[in-house]
């Protein structure tokens, strides 16, 4: 039982006094850095996605 408090004693100081903590701008740049690469990365999915399909249907309608 002496490990268990002792591991929740040492994880509560390395939380407190280890990790640096983002200032509220740079969590805000992060934010809008990973919520462009999304958008972007979704865009481009789709747009691949689309091509294709549209190549695939063609392909199809010469074989049927």
């Amino acid at each position: 039982m002496n490990k268990i408090a002792n591991y929740f004693r040492e994880s509560y100081k390395e939380l407190m006094e280890k990790v640096t903590w983002p200032t509220w701008a740079q969590l805000q740049q992060s934010t809008m850095i990973v919520l462009v690469a999304t958008l972007l990365f979704t865009f481009l999915v789709g747009v691949m996605d689309f091509s294709v399909g549209t190549i695939l249907k063609q392909i199809y309608k010469l074989f049927a």
